[in-house]
């Protein structure tokens, strides 16, 4: 009897061990995934100098802000190497800040950026593999909401354009929308059949023109630049199959 009581916490040992060893099972065709997380976008940013009416204001320019915002994934696996996966999330908030002769103004204002976007991936190793390491090419749809100009800014382009005689013209602003491709790559550790852990990184070359009209009373000015965005979007998230 004791012997046989002895042997019951080898067996016991013998079937964790055995648990950890077996395949996980996970990223195979016909699955589907959700993954829900973080996205952070880093900008490679800088702009082209301000045009009132064409003429342009020496030594203007504008940065934008590194920003952050929740993301929802969802992937569907083709075969057991190939998937492709759709990306939404809140629109973040890009805040634009004056340089150089704008410098003073501070912030110029805020947009909301909507970019669904659709990547296709390819997964190295195979279904029962614990890390999946990927590669991905996809493209995405860039458009904005919610324009608004810092009232500092809107009284500092009234006196340019009213050469000193006005602060007090109000204007408009509008962001270009475009297509835009996104090169990506990541990789998956599986904890079990079901969930995983996701990191991936990618770079999306983005550039869009700002259109700001100014209402004077001999009618609308018009200001353009063009900003470049350019970034580099790394999304840690955790993920679920079914």
């Amino acid at each position: 009897m004791k012997k046989q009581f002895s042997v019951l916490p080898k067996l016991a040992a013998l079937s964790v061990l055995a648990a950890f060893a077996a395949p996980v099972m996970a990223q195979q065709a016909g699955d589907n995934l959700v993954n829900v997380g973080w996205f952070h976008l880093k900008l490679q940013d800088s702009s082209e100098t301000l045009r009132i009416n064409g003429n342009p204001v020496p030594g203007s320019g504008a940065g934008v802000k590194d920003t952050d915002t929740l993301g929802v994934q969802l992937t569907h696996f083709f075969t057991d190497n190939i998937a492709l996966s759709t990306d939404l999330g809140l629109p973040p908030k890009f805040k634009l800040n004056g340089e150089g002769t704008l410098s003073g103004v501070g912030q110029i204002g805020t947009a909301k950026q909507w970019s669904p976007a659709v990547v296709a991936k390819y997964y190295f190793g195979e279904p029962t593999s614990q890390f999946r390491p990927y590669l991905g090419a996809g493209v995405t749809y860039v458009w904005y909401s919610d324009i608004k100009l810092n009232d500092s800014f809107q009284q500092s382009l009234s006196g340019i354009i009213s050469r000193g005689t006005s602060r007090g013209l109000k204007t408009s602003a509008d962001l270009s929308s475009s297509w835009a491709p996104i090169a990506n790559v990541g990789v998956v550790y599986n904890f079990d059949k079901n969930w995983s852990a996701n990191f991936s990184l990618s770079y999306v070359p983005l550039k869009t023109k700002a259109d700001l009209t100014t209402q004077t009373p001999v009618g609308p000015v018009h200001s353009t630049t063009k900003l470049t965005l350019n970034p580099v979007v790394t999304f840690l998230s955790v993920g679920y199959r079914f």
